[in-house]
C-alpha cells in the first residue's frame, strides 16, 4: 500500500498509533489489526475498513445539459434499504426528498446550479447508515439570463 499509508510519527509518543490511508481505494476494504508492544505487554485492536464508491456517468467534470447518472455503493454486507441524495445540505435537486432503493440518481438536464457538494446516504437493514460526500463539477455557461449586459462608458464589463 506504500506510498498511500503513513503513521503519524509525532502522535506515537502520545499513544496514538493511527494508520492513515490516502487515497482509500476499493481494494483497501477489510480487517486491519494493530499491535503495540511495550516492555512485556502486547496490546492489539482490530478495525474494519468499509468503502463507499460514488460513480458518475459521464465522469467528473461533466458538460452542462448531458444526461448525468450518479450511483453510490458500499462494501457493507447488510441489505440496502434506501439511498438518499443531498445537494448542498438539501435533499435532492427536484423533489427535495429524493430517496430510492436503486441508489442511482438521474439528472436529465444538469445545470450549473447542480454543481457543488453532493452527499449520498445509504441506509441498511441492520440500521447502519453510511454516507459519502463528493464535489460535482459541471462545465457550462454561468452568465446572466439576458444576453444584453450594460456597462458605463469607461468602466469594465464582465
Amino acid at each position: 500500500m506504500k506510498p498511500r499509508v503513513s503513521l503519524q510519527d509525532s502522535a506515537l509518543r502520545n499513544g496514538n498509533f493511527s494508520l492513515r490511508i490516502v487515497p482509500v481505494l476499493s481494494e483497501d476494504v477489510g480487517l486491519y489489526e494493530a499491535q503495540v508492544k511495550y516492555r512485556t505487554e502486547v496490546h492489539s485492536c482490530h478495525v474494519e475498513l468499509g468503502v463507499i464508491t460514488v460513480t458518475l456517468s459521464p465522469p467528473n467534470p461533466m458538460i452542462e445539459s448531458e444526461l448525468l447518472l450518479m450511483s453510490c455503493n458500499s462494501s457493507h454486507r447488510a441489505s440496502l434499504v434506501e439511498t438518499c441524495w443531498f445537494h448542498k445540505e438539501h435533499l435532492g435537486p427536484t423533489s427535495r426528498t429524493f430517496c430510492s432503493l436503486s441508489g442511482t440518481l438521474s439528472i436529465f438536464h444538469p445545470a450549473m446550479s447542480d454543481a457543488g457538494s453532493w452527499c449520498c446516504q445509504l441506509r441498511y437493514s441492520d440500521k447502519e447508515i453510511i454516507s459519502a460526500t463528493f464535489n460535482l463539477q459541471i462545465l457550462g455557461f454561468d452568465g446572466p439570463t439576458s444576453p444584453v449586459v450594460y456597462a458605463a462608458a469607461g468602466s469594465a464589463a464582465d
